[in-house]
């Protein structure tokens, strides 16, 4: 049996004005180190890693460095945790692209969202793809991976662990910054067994 431990990376300001961050190069705020920190003392207090992954990205790597100072572990990063390239709508908030680029959008045009592609960037199910390939490889990996990736590869582990489609996994859950989800692997099969939990912050 193996343990996945993911963490969604600490706030950005970006998270805060509800933009696109996609590939961008943007750094956690003063909030989201606050909640590095915390998250790395609440993990170390409770679990003994055997390897450290994260995506490439900067706000991932500033959240496993923070986090890694707690639990004194040498990260090693892949692009096939990061989050969804947006290509041109990089930068734009979530409203806007949904409003003015409605195929975009979960809603009634749910699956061809999933396949549409930002000029520049990948669609959800390439996403999903390469995400789900590399989760895989876990599988094989005995002990407990700490795991520093982003919200929409979080919830498609999530939908993949429950069985649900690339939609419903996206538009049912939210994976807030810093929170914590654990995956247990065991002969094939994936079960969540603590979903979105966050570490109280240092006073």
């Amino acid at each position: 049996m193996s343990r996945v431990i993911a963490v969604r990376h600490g706030e950005t300001d970006w998270n805060r004005e509800g933009r696109m961050q996609g590939w961008a190069p943007v750094p956690l705020n003063e909030t989201g180190r606050e909640q590095a920190a915390a998250t790395g003392t609440w993990l170390a207090e409770r679990y003994t890693f055997d390897r450290v992954l994260g995506s490439d990205l900067l706000r991932t790597r500033e959240t496993a460095a923070l986090l890694c100072e707690s639990i004194e572990a040498e990260p090693t990063f892949e692009s096939a945790w990061r989050e969804r390239s947006m290509g041109v709508y990089q930068g734009l908030t979530r409203s806007a692209v949904e409003s003015r680029f409605p195929e975009f959008g979960l809603g009634e045009t749910a699956y061809r969202a999933t396949e549409a592609v930002p000029d520049g960037g990948e669609s959800l199910r390439t996403v999903e793809e390469r995400v789900l390939e590399r989760f895989g490889e876990l599988r094989d990996a005995d002990g407990t991976t700490l795991l520093v990736t982003h919200g929409g590869p979080l919830c498609m582990l999530l939908g993949h662990a429950k069985g649900q489609d690339l939609t419903t996994a996206l538009s049912t859950h939210h994976v807030e910054n810093c929170a914590i989800v654990e995956f247990r692997i065991d002969g094939g099969r994936t079960r969540v067994v603590g979903e979105n939990v966050t570490a109280p912050r240092r006073p």
